[in-house]
């Protein structure tokens, strides 16, 4: 099939099936609604076209995915290689068991059922290898004991995917597995953590005596550093493709209207100066973005470059807040609608929040590690 007639396949079935989606009043939880519309695009071979057909997929290589995708972007459809939901599937596929596949592939790609990553602990978040939550055999189980932090949506997953050390006498890349847990497992305890903005979505998670099944070994015993390196390289790059067209152009908009000192912000030479430059770096991020898409159309997996998405545009957040911040002054305090800024708890909880996402998915530094080593080929420090 062409890409032609792959675009015109597409936009009849987009045509005659998409009607739009209630808006969701939480992000962290799927409707019954949205679930029902990815078992469709998951039944017509949308969702993930570079699977193989019996793991419903379509067998395409990376450029006819991407058609598909682009008609979905088109139309504001979810469900087409959505990278957030699809990195456990993404795991599961590459290293799990047939079983496993069978079990949990079609949850995972509709979001019937949810999961969550569990790699930090209270001393082991840079130093991911350092892990101290242990997992036991014990005849046909491992049984799970020890503490997680920083874990997004454990209160609404069904499914846990996790780094636990199995092997204490071995060096610290080595003696560590990755286990699917379900959450409904008796011995699980979460508890949130309440954020400076009054988010809960961050929790720690506690595991006392916690039986999991053997087979829900992702990869080999003692060899799960590297499925787990995987599913960062996924979540690296999904944390790196969002683009920040949309926010700086409100915050264009908002320049115009808010006025200070008697005039538009927009006339103060300091805010065009700071936008402009604003402006360059999302660009810049933009056309990165595109070379690492570049690299899924020659059939290659995330490599490195998802660090380079995830350090420049996280901190690139943080600079759009600080800006925001700024040139919004007072107003910014205001967790509320204002006459003068009416979407203000948008630009609260961005400047809030920002800096959280230097730290999620990979410290800044851990990333700029990774650049030196793995780009670079700087020597380990």
């Amino acid at each position: 099939m062409t890409a032609e007639q792959l675009r015109s396949e597409v936009r009849d079935w987009l045509a005659a099936h998409w009607t739009g989606l209630s808006k969701s009043d939480d992000p962290w939880v799927s409707s019954p609604e949205r679930v029902a519309w990815l078992e469709k695009v998951l039944d017509a071979g949308y969702a993930v076209p570079t699977y193989p057909v019996q793991w419903y997929g379509r067998d395409y290589p990376n450029d006819l995915a991407a058609v598909i995708e682009q008609e979905f972007r088109a139309v504001k459809a979810p469900g087409a290689r959505q990278d957030k939901y699809s990195i456990p599937a993404n795991t599961v596929l590459k290293f799990g068991s047939e079983a496993l596949k069978h079990e949990l592939l079609r949850g995972f790609l509709t979001e019937r059922s949810r999961t969550c990553l569990l790699y930090s602990e209270p001393g082991a978040g840079s130093d991911l290898a350092a892990v101290r939550t242990t997992a036991v055999r014990d005849g046909q189980d491992w049984v799970v004991n020890g503490q997680k932090v920083w874990t997004s949506g454990a209160q609404f997953a069904d499914w846990i995917y996790m780094l636990v050390r199995t092997d204490p006498a071995a060096p610290k890349h080595k003696g560590i597995s990755y286990l699917l847990v379900d959450m409904k497992t008796p011995g699980i305890t979460v508890r949130p953590l309440v954020l400076m903005n009054g988010h809960r979505h961050f929790n720690e998670v506690f595991f006392v005596d916690v039986r999991v099944p053997k087979a829900n070994l992702i990869g080999r015993q003692n060899e799960g550093w590297k499925p787990a390196m995987t599913t960062l390289m996924y979540e690296r790059k999904s944390g790196g493709s969002r683009g920040f067209a949309e926010q700086l152009g409100r915050l264009r908009s908002l320049a115009g209207e808010l006025r200070v000192a008697g005039r538009s912000a927009w006339e103060d030479p300091l805010v065009r100066q700071g936008f402009a430059q604003l402006w360059i770096e999302a660009t810049c991020l933009k056309y990165t973005r595109l070379r690492n898409i570049t690299r899924q159309l020659r059939g290659e997996p995330p490599g490195p470059e998802g660090s380079i998405l995830k350090l420049f545009g996280s901190e690139l957040g943080v600079r759009i807040a600080d800006f925001a911040g700024g040139m919004l002054g007072s107003h910014v305090l205001i967790n509320r609608p204002s006459d003068a800024v009416p979407d203000g708890p948008r630009w609260y909880n961005r400047v809030v929040s920002a800096r959280q996402y230097t730290i999620a998915g990979g410290t800044s530094e851990i990333q700029r590690n990774i650049i030196g080593e793995r780009v670079l080929g700087l020597p380990k420090d």
